[in-house]
């Protein structure tokens, strides 16, 4: 009876390991796929480019620590700065003028819950980055926020990337809509993140 026993939880543990495997085993793929192809991603970046130059991408990417402003990116009013967590020091936070929305009106502040600068250890400066330097920092995960390929591909629709298409009034658009940037953006990283030669 003992041995009958034994066999039996021996069976029932063997049958629960093969089945876990195989539940493993069905999980779907859930990474992006990589072809590459220098030529296609070297394209798709100088489109790519040409969105994080604008203004309403390096306002918040300055190579210092004060946000720049207007679609000539000038130093903001009132010299915010950066802070650790990127969203402002002591009494003069992000927040206090930028509210969850846009604020109605004609150069009156954008809104976004989350308004911030990157933080002080990881500053993403898009400002003065050729093609080629902006390419090799945006796929360096310890430039880049620590993003993998399919952390980078969600960032497209990040809330406070997304508010760059709706900069409240009296603000240039980016030069191409969301849809195509995003598409433009998910060509370069998944036809292999090549940077441009310059």
């Amino acid at each position: 009876m003992k041995k009958l026993i034994f066999i039996s939880i021996t069976l029932f543990i063997a049958g629960s390991i093969v089945l876990s495997f195989k539940a493993d085993d069905a999980k779907p793929v859930s990474e992006p796929v990589v072809i590459k192809d220098s030529i296609a991603s070297v394209k798709a970046f100088k489109q790519v480019y040409t969105v994080l130059m604008s203004a309403r991408c390096m306002n918040c990417h300055p190579s210092g620590n004060i946000p720049l402003q207007g679609d000539d990116n000038h130093l903001h009013t009132m010299s915010p700065q950066r802070g650790v967590d990127g969203k402002g020091v002591y009494a003069m936070k992000c927040s206090n003028c930028h509210q969850s929305t846009n604020t109605p009106g004609l150069h009156t502040p954008p809104g976004n819950p989350n308004w911030h600068l990157p933080p002080a250890d990881m500053k993403m400066v898009f400002q003065g980055r050729t093609p080629r330097q902006l390419a090799k920092q945006l796929i360096n995960p310890r430039q880049n926020g620590h993003k993998d390929l399919k952390k980078l591909i969600a960032h497209a629709d990040d809330g406070l990337v997304l508010s760059g298409w709706n900069p409240g009034e009296g603000r240039t658009l980016p030069p191409m809509s969301h849809a195509a940037f995003k598409k433009a953006w998910i060509t370069w990283l998944t036809t292999g993140a090549y940077a441009p030669a310059k």
